[in-house]
This record gives C-alpha cells, structure tokens and sequence, in this order.
C-alpha cells in the first residue's frame, strides 16, 4: 500500500508538473509565472496529503533557509509562498530533459557546482534577483537528508549570501516531507507533513557563529516537531 500510494502520488505529480509547465511557457513574461506555479498545491488534497502550517511567511525577508528531505519540499514553498520566489538549485536539474524547464522558465538560479565561475556567478546572479524583488530560496544542506532526526552540515552558500548583501533571513524548517512522499525507497509512510516558519532576522555579522547557532536553532525546532508527529 505505501509504494502504491507513492505511485499514485507521482503519476499525479508528473501529469500535473506537465500541466503546470505549459502554463509557465504561457505567462512566463509575467511575474516568471506566479500563478502557474502556485496550482502545484491542488498535489495535496489529490494525493490525501496534509501540509500543516506554522508561523507566517515574511514577505520583507529576502533570504529564505530551509532542510532538505524530499523533492516535495519546493512544493510546499511554491503553493503557498505570496511572492514570486527564486530557487538556487544545481545546473543538472535544470538540464533533465521536458521537466527541466520548471526551473529554467521561471528565471531560477541555476548553479554548476564544478566550475570554478559558480560562486562569481551565484553572487551576480543573487544580485540580479534581489534587485527584481524576488527573495532567494536555499537548501543549505546542498542535498537530501534521509528525514530522520539529523540535519546534514548545512554548507556555506547561504552564509556568504546574507553577509554579502545583509539579506534578512527567514528559517523554514520542513518535517515529515521524506515520510510524505520518497523516491528512495519509492514509498509514502504518512499523510502529514508539518512547515513551520520561524522568525526572520538579520545576521550579525559581528557573531562568527551566527550561522551554526542558525543550524541549532531550526534542528531545535525541527526535533521538536518531528517527534510530534511521529510519537
């Protein structure tokens, strides 16, 4: 039952990603395609998902952080997310042939973790974004926890952002998305996932260790939440 719902829940996401694209071709001129993107949260209730919200969004923020379990973590931001937010992802996402172009239509941030160049342009392009009024969004694990209790050691991209262009950050922290759905073993061993926004805030820089106390502080939150659901 667990991989058959898993199936059902990805023949969903592939007819709706598909769906959803064709849109973002339409009106990628205008706003990279808001509205297309945010139809991704109708996935939920098809699937007999449940997303729980707490906190708010904090539309001044401009430096998004969140874990990283499940390809469904970029659902949860772009269906409810107000503003027209930018993913900073790995180039080769961007390269998979037809289901690339969600990223590339709407003007992501697409990095290439082997060239030398990819900080200068990550850095520029940030800039770009930032200017356009779109906030950034990160993983700044760089890659899929297992969605257990641990965080992978968050990496230093995120850092560099915010002290580079004193961007305010907002935490997000995910819980249960791997349970909700995972590809590796492909199952689905809950109904409910939890997105718990924190309080934004502005990095001082005069703090070397603002950073780590960040990865404590959403780990914190994130144990706590987890056990939560999965007692």
């Amino acid at each position: 039952m667990k991989k058959l719902k898993a199936i059902y829940a990805t023949l969903l996401m592939a007819l709706g990603l598909a769906i959803i694209m064709f849109f973002i071709f339409l009106t990628r001129n205008k706003d990279n395609a808001l509205k297309a993107r945010r139809a991704c949260k109708i996935w939920f209730p098809l699937c007999g998902f449940k997303l729980q919200k707490i906190g708010d969004f904090d539309t001044s923020a401009t430096l998004i952080v969140m874990n990283h379990q499940s390809l469904t973590d970029i659902m949860c931001l772009e269906a409810y997310h107000p503003q027209n937010i930018c993913w900073v992802a790995k180039k080769q996402l961007g390269d998979v042939p037809f289901y690339g172009y969600a990223l590339r239509g709407p003007e992501m941030i697409l990095i290439d973790r082997e060239d030398k160049k990819g900080l200068a342009f990550l850095l520029k392009s940030v800039k770009e974004k930032i200017q356009q009024k779109r906030p950034i969004v990160i993983f700044p694990e760089g890659t899929r926890s297992r969605g257990n209790e641990d965080f992978l050691p968050f990496k230093l991209g995120a850092k560099i952002l915010a002290e580079k262009f004193q961007l305010k950050i907002q935490p997000i922290v995910l819980v249960n998305t791997r349970k909700l759905y995972n590809t590796s073993p492909f199952e689905t061993k809950s109904n409910t996932a939890r997105m718990i926004c924190l309080e934004s805030f502005m990095p001082d820089i005069n703090n070397p260790y603002w950073y780590e106390e960040l990865q404590n502080t959403m780990h914190e939150v994130y144990l706590k939440n987890y056990q939560e659901l999965n007692s």
